[in-house]
């Protein structure tokens, strides 16, 4: 009698052990540290400026958010940084507006169009762009680039007065003596500068994410009878919206927390300024540039609730976007 000595067949799957050797335990060892110090300086900025604001928002409450007027020493409670908040936002917005496209069409052509050799040339000249100090942009945008675009400012004003973002109070479209100083020291001009400064950041991100398009699909689409344009269309812009996604929300929290070149710009003033084209505006960033030298303890733990508010705003545009980025091809595949 014959004994069938077969191991049983089961559907249970093999386990994979992997025993990592030295090297690769000491890289794993590092990038843990890496992560985890750079969680911990997240969170003790954070917890400085919660510690320091906590004076200033024991008396201000939650008028904080929704007060205009700064002026924590002369009225306890009176200080709040609506309209530094909402001035922040539209300079943010008109930023972004102005250098996703800029971005987006550069990146393109860098990454498809361009010709091998000036390829090289242009990502050196963007990666140059990119680190110029802001101060340089705020003092050419100071000098010569708001006077030189008063002229569109004012067609704006004349054609699009009627919609409220457009208007400009003081400034008669019929008189053409209207002074030319009325349409600068603007948000819109901040604005743009801060836009320019931020496009070769968002550029950057982008060209990157797209040169990593599947090589594969691209021979696809191009096998498939597809143009240049078509290919881009369905390969590498539906690969790369993360890239396009990550590198706008970088080039917004870069915006939303710029402050030399808005310092220099901007004519601040406290009041909620809802007209992008009209002389004067607010942003955080600059508030506690202009008021941190001369101010008392009191003014000082104000100062640091509005940096907080500013430092709660960066990180939920970009924890939203690490969201959004996270369910793309480009992303998840990083």
């Amino acid at each position: 009698m014959s004994v069938d000595t077969t191991p049983p067949v089961t559907d249970a799957p093999r386990v994979l052990t992997v025993n990592p050797g030295l090297p690769d335990r000491i890289f794993l060892a590092w990038a843990k540290a890496s992560g985890a110090f750079v969680l911990v300086v997240m969170l003790g900025v954070g917890g400085y400026l919660a510690v320091r604001a906590t004076d200033a928002l024991s008396v201000a409450g939650l008028s904080f958010l929704t007060t205009e007027t700064w002026n924590p020493d002369g009225g306890r409670g009176q200080f709040g940084i609506a309209a530094v908040l909402i001035g922040t936002v539209l300079i943010g917005g008109i930023a972004v507006v102005l250098a996703v496209p800029l971005a987006l069409a550069s990146a393109l052509y860098i990454s498809e169009y361009a010709p091998r050799q000036l390829r090289r040339t242009l990502v050196s000249m963007v990666d140059l762009m990119a680190a110029v100090p802001s101060v340089v942009y705020g003092v050419w945008g100071f000098k010569l680039l708001q006077y030189q675009l008063t002229g569109v400012a004012r067609w704006l004003s004349d054609y699009f007065g009627w919609i409220p973002l457009f208007r400009v109070n003081g400034a008669d479209p019929t008189d053409p003596l209207t002074p030319p100083l009325v349409y600068t020291a603007s948000s819109l001009m901040a604005g743009i500068v801060v836009g320019f400064m931020i496009t070769p950041i968002m550029c950057s991100i982008m060209r990157e994410v797209f040169d990593q398009a599947p090589a594969g699909e691209r021979e696809g689409a191009y096998a498939l009878g597809s143009t240049r344009w078509g290919m881009i269309r369905s390969v590498v812009l539906p690969f790369g919206r993360g890239g396009i996604i990550g590198g706008t929300m970088l080039g917004l929290g870069r915006a939303l927390g710029e402050t030399i070149t808005v310092y220099l710009i901007l004519s601040m003033n406290f009041d909620i300024q809802p007209h992008v084209l009209q002389s004067g505006g607010s942003a955080v960033a600059p508030l506690i540039a202009l008021r941190y030298g001369d101010s008392t303890d009191f003014s000082v733990s104000a100062l640091m609730a509005a940096g907080l508010a500013l430092f709660v705003l960066t990180l939920t545009v970009n924890f939203a976007a690490a969201a959004v980025v996270a369910r793309s091809r480009s992303g998840a595949s990083s």
